[in-house]
């Protein structure tokens, strides 16, 4: 019967590919129909304030430690790739300015929000997969409680409102790393590298990245919440839940990034 059915769809490929492709468009439209009720649920009363504070200081509390860290390992890494980089073209001095910009424009929100992909999304997945599996989410509907506004409505608003919060932090973290090894390690002037920096960095630098914060924040709420939501087949059913949400927010991060790049690039010629 195996062999009958590959078979079949190696006789068939036009037949797998349609398949493919329905199933994808498929899925975009369950993911688009999912974030418009979320973004409902999320802007329009009744409020749960008290799940929207838990969100708020599950997401952005207890990711400060992981965020910090990354930021200042990849400031540090980038600052001493820079200056070997640049030490080929006789371009040391430009380290300060690149590492400012490399960091507030790129890898603070884009590492951020992978660190969010990993460690919130797979506990949202996780979390509410579990509900899914133990039919607790049948029960709020019982007792006439939407799960949208109790469950995915407070973690789309947390991921917006705290991811931009910690990319500020995971920016000045960053540039600290790199200052800290430009001044110790690589003789640079204290006073000189901040002045350098100050003078280079632009507002729109800082704003931009944050705005990708926030788009990713919600992506990584978003997909954590679609995942576990729609999560079956048990403790395994909830697995696979987690590892998805950390997959398609990783993807999606890298897809949305690229095209906000874009976007702002055209939008400031």
């Amino acid at each position: 019967m195996a062999e009958a059915e590959a078979a079949r769809r190696v006789a068939n490929p036009l037949q797998v590919l349609g398949r493919s492709t329905l199933a994808a468009v498929r899925m975009v439209g369950s993911v688009g129909v999912f974030a418009v009720r979320g973004v409902v649920a999320a802007l329009t009363p009744p409020w749960f304030l008290s799940q929207l504070w838990r969100q708020i200081v599950a997401i952005g509390f207890f990711s400060l430690p992981v965020v910090g860290l990354t930021a200042i390992f990849t400031g540090a890494a980038l600052a001493l790739n820079i200056f070997t980089g640049g030490g080929r073209f006789n371009a040391e001095q430009v380290m300060p300015q690149i590492v400012a910009l490399g960091i507030t424009r790129e890898l603070g929100p884009v590492l951020a929000a992978l660190m969010l992909a990993g460690r919130v999304s797979a506990a949202i997945a996780a979390e509410i997969g579990a509900m899914r599996a133990t039919e607790q989410i049948d029960a709020m509907r019982t007792l006439s409680t939407d799960p949208f506004r109790y469950l995915v409505g407070p973690r789309l608003l947390a991921g917006v409102l705290m991811l931009p919060l910690l990319t500020a932090v995971a920016d000045t973290i960053g540039v600290a790393g790199g200052w800290l090894v430009a001044t110790r390690v690589l003789e640079f002037n204290p006073t000189v590298y901040v002045r350098n920096t100050l003078d280079f960095l632009q507002a729109w630098d800082v704003v931009s990245g944050l705005i990708k914060a926030a788009v990713f924040g919600f992506i990584v709420a978003l997909m954590g919440c679609y995942h576990g939501y729609n999560a079956s087949g048990g403790a395994r059913g909830v697995g696979r839940a987690t590892t998805h949400a950390v997959v398609s927010s990783a993807i999606l991060i890298f897809a949305s990034d690229y095209l906000l790049t874009t976007f702002f690039t055209h939008a400031a010629q």
